[in-house]
């Protein structure tokens, strides 16, 4: 068993719940907990894996609620660059990962408690950006969801929708990083097993969450997903050890 499994187990259950009811948070949660047992390719490789699990319980709803076509748009422009983030975080040292990640949520919560706002859609050219931008830095650091996080909740979209789309996201940018990863050898069967354990409160906690959503509660769906932004900040920061 890897170090610091228990620990683990009980952080996944943890974002399940996060997960299942705002639609994102698990990589912010995860991922900076693992860091302190884990090289940063397994922990990529695990949150990889356990969010692909979490997806067959949140994916039916989100698929009739999302907007498909954007969120292929998103997909597609975030294939080159994968790669890119993987490669980036193969050569960085992971005290250097950590302090990214813990830069990325900490910018995360910044946009959006400054209450950045931006009036009408999103176009096509912002959406390949942003779209690449998140392959990038979900490469590098196994956090997937902050730069859909900023640029949706940093728009007028409401909660349903944003919640949906960024499910949507996720599972297939979860799909291209594993494939990735795959092919390029790095998934060693022993974190697939661990990964398939871990599934197990994730799934569970996953539809506990999505039994608490409500899309008429806004405010309190907004306000979730900054704490989940804050207490990634403060749990990610190397200092901790």
């Amino acid at each position: 068993m890897i170090e610091g499994f228990w620990w683990l187990f009980l952080t996944i259950g943890v974002a399940g719940i996060v997960r299942g009811f705002t639609g994102f948070g698990t990589a912010l949660i995860f991922v900076p907990v693992a860091g302190r047992f884990l090289p940063a390719s397994d922990v990529i490789i695990l949150i990889t894996l356990t969010g692909l699990a979490s997806t067959s319980a949140l994916l039916p709803r989100a698929w009739g609620q999302g907007n498909r076509r954007e969120v292929a748009l998103l997909l597609v422009a975030a294939l080159p660059t994968v790669p890119v983030g993987i490669w980036a975080m193969g050569w960085l040292d992971d005290v250097i990962v950590r302090w990214i990640v813990a830069g990325v949520a900490g910018g995360t919560l910044l946009s959006l408690m400054t209450g950045l706002r931006y009036d009408g859609r999103i176009g096509w050219a912002g959406l390949l950006g942003i779209g690449a931008l998140a392959g990038l830095v979900g490469g590098m650091t196994g956090l997937t969801g902050p730069v859909i996080i900023i640029a949706y909740l940093a728009s007028r979209h409401g909660a349903q929708e944003v919640r949906a789309n960024t499910i949507l996201f996720l599972a297939g940018l979860d799909l291209v990083i594993f494939a990735n990863l795959m092919f390029g050898g790095q998934v060693a069967w022993a974190l697939v097993w661990v990964a398939a354990l871990l599934s197990i409160p994730y799934f569970t906690t996953t539809l506990l969450g999505q039994s608490l959503f409500d899309p008429r509660h806004e405010r309190l769906y907004r306000s979730a997903a900054y704490g989940v932004i804050a207490l990634a900040v403060l749990t990610g920061l190397p200092i901790w050890g």
